[in-house]
């Protein structure tokens, strides 16, 4: 696998300018032990130890001698995400005299600073390059890490004409024949004749087929993990149709297929002994002569009859033929990610992804990873009073209801209700988004949380 752009090899090295990190804490100590010259140079332009712009410091012949870059916290994964941008275009190396930071953590930040999706424009200029000191970087954990997340941001940023469902499938049997892995696919009307009705109902009003996407890999003899990531790849709401605002980015409601996306290549790249399913229920919630509407009963795979209340809690519906499917291997664990619903982002904003589950000892080593990351998450109540907003007169349940309270709480337990009884799980309401520009979280696509269920799986499975 080639290295990013962003970044040079030890063997491109020559000529490459150092640089210099310092903070708050040991800036006045590393600015004594400075010539007078470049005390004067750093006094005359200002300069603070925080992230913020770099600055150039000259040397005798008034060539560059080094750059300086202040860093906030040398424990952040993104510290140094805002250089590849602010540097000028050119080639840097790390100098270790200042602030120190691991080789590991200096990829993924600058990786993820440096990145741009480019697909149908060229970004206005190239990222200042960082050289790798270590041969190898390939095999390693940040680098996948760096290589899952953009994955990651590639996908959700692509217009759905460029990644449907069938798109989606394409990418799973990327990582299917890259890994070693084993793809099969049910679309179309075969989702009826193998019981995935409502994946079926959701996406047949489409001209682009359905389909539950399911990559298996791994030794048998491992525990099983189950991956499951909500595909809707374009989400108009259905027959309740969605406002003008809030369908302009339903590019992204595929998100949570995308981490499981990530998720599995990291796992099947780092090696996890697991035996892993991966299931992606990909489809398109159109409007047509044929698409669901609200006051249908729809059956699903386990069973359960469903009201359709609004055809705009669509996610659910595909999740639960997905989940139900997934529990029927009794794996160690189910994952899932979904881009599920508005309530979670008005609860947690845009940062905060929402976990909700079902395993008190799951939770806390899933929020302990987050911390541990740098890459939080939430918990959120299964309050299981709150099933009575999904009540329905006529099914065994509702996939929505006449309250607008505590809806991201009401979606994880409707899916709840499609896991066995004993069987731990998982639930990550996930925004997939930045809304702004941001040092290392560029605006449009993002992996959020995607790094703390990697520490969750890698912790669980040494």
């Amino acid at each position: 696998m080639s290295l990013p752009s962003c970044f040079a090899s030890p063997d491109q090295a020559e000529g490459a300018l150092p640089l210099r990190l310092v903070d708050r804490a040991g800036f006045e100590a590393w600015r004594s032990g400075q010539t007078p010259a470049v005390q004067a140079w750093l006094q005359a332009h200002g300069f603070l130890p925080q992230s913020g712009a770099p600055l150039l410091v000259p040397g005798p012949d008034g060539h560059p001698a080094f750059a300086l870059a202040g860093v906030s916290d040398a424990r952040d994964p993104l510290a140094l995400a805002h250089l590849p941008s602010l540097l000028p275009p050119g080639t840097y190396r790390l100098v270790q005299d200042g602030v120190a930071l691991e080789p590991g953590q200096a990829l993924l930040g600058w990786g993820l600073g440096a990145y741009r999706f480019d697909r149908y424009a060229k970004p206005p200029r190239a990222p200042a390059r960082l050289v790798l000191e270590a041969a190898g970087v390939e095999d390693s954990e940040a680098f996948a890490l760096l290589k899952a997340s953009t994955l990651v941001r590639d996908l959700v940023n692509t217009p759905t004409e460029h990644m449907g469902p069938a798109e989606l499938e394409a990418v799973a049997a990327r990582l299917a024949q890259a890994y070693g892995g084993t793809l099969t696919v049910v679309a179309g009307d075969e989702l009826l004749a193998q019981n995935f009705p409502a994946i079926h109902a959701v996406g047949r009003a489409s001209h682009r087929a359905p389909r539950l996407i399911q990559v298996d890999w791994g030794d048998p003899a491992h525990p099983r993990l189950a991956i499951v990531g909500k595909g809707v790849c374009f989400d108009t709401g259905g027959l309740d149709i969605k406002p003008a605002d809030g369908m302009r980015n339903m590019k992204k409601d595929m998100g949570g297929a995308a981490h499981a996306l990530g998720l599995a290549q990291l796992v099947m790249a780092m090696k996890l002994p697991v035996r892993l399913q991966l299931l992606v229920p990909a489809v398109e919630n159109a409007i047509g002569p044929n698409a669901f509407r609200p006051g249908e009963v729809l059956s699903t795979r386990q069973g359960l009859s469903v009201e359709v209340d609004n055809t705009d809690a669509e996610g659910r519906l595909v999740l639960c033929d997905a989940l139900a499917f997934a529990a029927e291997a009794r794996p160690a664990l189910i994952m899932d990610f979904a881009t599920l619903t508005g309530a979670a982002r008005i609860a947690l904003g845009p940062d905060l992804p929402a976990l909700f589950c079902n395993d008190e000892a799951l939770a806390a080593d899933y929020l302990a990873a987050g911390e541990r990351m740098r890459d939080p998450l939430w918990r959120m109540p299964l309050w299981r009073p709150y099933l009575g907003y999904l009540k329905s007169g006529i099914a065994d349940l509702a996939n929505s209801g006449p309250s607008r309270m505590a809806g991201c709480i009401t979606a994880a337990l409707y899916l709840e209700r499609f896991i066995p009884e004993g069987q731990a799980w998982s639930h990550v309401d996930v925004y997939s988004w930045n809304d702004s520009d941001r040092p290392g979280k560029p605006a449009g696509g993002e992996a959020q949380g995607l790094r703390a269920a990697w520490s969750l799986l890698k912790s669980r499975h040494p």
